[in-house]
């Protein structure tokens, strides 16, 4: 058995990554993905290697002799690489793919090398290697029945998304036998080239056959396994996540955005997995046409639409993208000294390095304080920060504690920010909020921080409020973001709430639900010390191992955590905290 890698492509899409080089010398984590073709060819004891090559064909054939020196590796010049597609290619290996049974491979791939095992090791002599489609998924896509009889080849322009469930991505590895390639793909190979020309996928080929004889071809499902295919940089920057040894760093890097890795669970970024209901999403989808062609409601109107949801007067009111934008936008302008507990949720503190942060250490608490605490340790503070439940501990400060410190706080002159953005999980007789117009009529020195997306479960679409009765405060908010920093599908969401509020309410006592039986399932492994939380979340230290080995090993297995070990006031000891999601 041999294999033909095709790798004639200019890999125009990639642009300065492939400016002097050929897609198939790019490298991931300190290896190019030809180096990684040959290592799985070595892995099932195949040495004859044919290359397709085109442009930048002298760098390749240095690389390759040099990474495939124990390789007899034959070379194929496509002259006409840049006027041609990959059939072209296809059709100039056909010398070779006549003599011997040929595992095929497009040049841009990565992908666990046990794959080609599986290929080479499979019982049938023809093989499409296929994934089941995700919605990241682009190119070819194929249908298969009960026997993994390939039934059809699907392309960009007959694809429909109201099929894709029924969709396999062909992952651009094949195993062609010599006589199906002699009897079958050569001489359509070389019809479709004369009669549709060289600008083409060799895919267009395999369709023709699959039409004529379904049998001919089988699929092998890979589904589950790693494998990527690099068109663009953002594809290399996804398959450094995915096949580099700092996996678990540079997944945390990415904040998000985690659909392009299969199957992994994210039990670090927090949200409310019960809401919104389907019957809310439907709603949204049905009016998605309307929504993404256009333009969205200025800041005015987007407050006017949020103070009703949260029930205060809209004067009152400031949106963010996010609540991140609004705290951003509103430590920038505080002077003088701040407290804050620690740990917490830092993108207060990295919001400036112009105020001087008293960050007062829990851990001696337990991380388990109250009014006491911070009463006493903001004493000589401009501003008070607290974060309730506090991020990542899940600290909660009951209303009547929380009140009697806004009292304090007024009395003495000082600022205070209180971040509620957890708030609504906190169990039903314990859940409170100061978005309320009384109380904001009180304090004039309160504002108050809410994210939307966190407990309303729609992080995708970003939203967040700050209120406060301070009108100048709310306007010199309002007046530094853009006159559109809110979306379409956020205002549209704020507008439908109202009819699944009781939805909502029904959710966050879920969340409630499922902490309490969580934190006691953490508790009874006996490896873990479990903070009280009133959070969709829990906070635990390790007490035999590492907080880096556990989150490492977690990982493979396909689930992310958050390490807390560059957290500020977590130096000592092993913590982690895990979002609390469904049973």
């Amino acid at each position: 058995m041999q294999a033909v890698i095709l790798a004639a492509g200019m890999g125009s899409r990639l642009g300065k990554y492939t400016s002097n080089a050929t897609k198939c010398m790019l490298e991931v984590d300190g290896k190019t993905l030809l180096e990684r073709i040959l290592d799985s060819l070595r892995k099932v004891h195949i040495h004859d290697v044919v290359i397709v090559t085109g442009y930048c064909a002298e760098k390749l054939v240095d690389h390759a002799r040099a990474v495939g020196s124990d390789f007899n590796i034959r070379f194929i010049h496509n002259e006409k690489y840049s006027v041609t597609n990959n059939i072209y290619s296809l059709y100039l290996a056909s010398e070779y793919m006549a003599q011997d049974d040929t595992v095929l491979f497009e040049s841009d791939l990565i992908f666990d090398p046990s794959i080609v095992s599986d290929i080479v090791n499979s019982p049938y002599p023809d093989i499409v290697t296929v994934s089941r489609f995700e919605n990241w998924m682009d190119g070819t896509v194929t249908t298969f029945d009960k026997d993994n009889n390939v039934t059809a080849f699907i392309d960009k322009a007959n694809f429909r998304w109201d099929e894709c469930s029924s969709y396999y991505k062909t992952v651009n590895i094949y195993k062609i036998s010599k006589e199906f390639f002699v009897n079958w793909y050569q001489p359509f190979l070389e019809a479709y080239i004369k009669t549709c020309g060289s600008n083409a996928y060799y895919e267009m080929v395999l369709k023709v056959i699959a039409n004529i004889n379904a049998a001919s071809l089988k699929a092998l499902d890979i589904t589950g396994k790693l494998w990527y295919e690099i068109d663009t940089p953002q594809d290399l920057q996804t398959a450094e996540t995915l096949f580099g040894s700092n996996k678990l760093e540079n997944l945390s890097k990415r904040y998000g955005g985690y659909w392009r890795f299969n199957g992994l669970h994210d039990y670090c970024y927090l949200v409310n997995p019960w809401f919104p209901t389907k019957s809310m999403l439907d709603e949204i989808k049905f009016s998605f046409d309307m929504l993404i062609s256009q333009y969205p409601s200025g800041r005015n109107v987007i407050s006017t639409a949020m103070a009703g949801m949260l029930e205060i007067s809209e004067e009152k009111l400031a949106v963010g993208n996010g609540a991140s934008e609004l705290i951003r936008t509103l430590i920038k302008g505080l002077k003088g000294s701040c407290y804050i507990t620690a740990p917490s949720f830092e993108e207060y503190i990295n919001s400036s390095d112009d105020i001087d942060f008293n960050k007062v250490s829990c851990s001696s608490n337990k991380f388990g304080y109250g009014s006491d605490l911070i009463i006493s340790g903001s004493a000589d503070s401009d501003t008070v920060i607290v974060i309730n439940p506090d991020n990542p501990s899940g600290n909660f400060i009951e209303k009547e504690e929380m009140l009697h410190m806004l009292d304090i706080f007024l009395e003495r002159g000082q600022k205070v920010i209180i971040d509620e953005s957890f708030v609504d999980f906190a169990a039903p007789s314990l859940r409170y909020t100061l978005i309320d117009n009384n109380i904001l009529d009180k304090y004039p020195n309160l504002c108050v921080i809410k994210s939307i997306s966190k407990s309303y479960g729609i992080p995708g679409i970003r939203l967040g409020a700050l209120c406060s009765s301070d009108i100048g405060l709310v306007n010199r908010i309002k007046e530094a973001l853009p006159i559109w920093n809110i979306n379409s599908f956020a205002k549209c969401f704020l507008q439908i709430f109202g009819k699944y509020k009781k939805d909502y309410i029904c959710a966050c006592d879920r969340i409630a639900e499922e902490r309490h039986d969580r934190m006691a399932k953490l508790k009874n492994t006996g490896k873990l010390e479990v903070y009280p939380s009133q959070a969709n979340y829990v906070m635990c230290r390790l007490l035999s191992e590492t907080a880096e080995a556990l989150s490492e090993y977690l990982l493979k297995n396909n689930y992310l955590i958050k390490n807390l070990k560059n957290k500020h006031g977590c130096d000592d000891g092993e913590y982690i905290r895990i979002a609390v999601r469904t049973t």
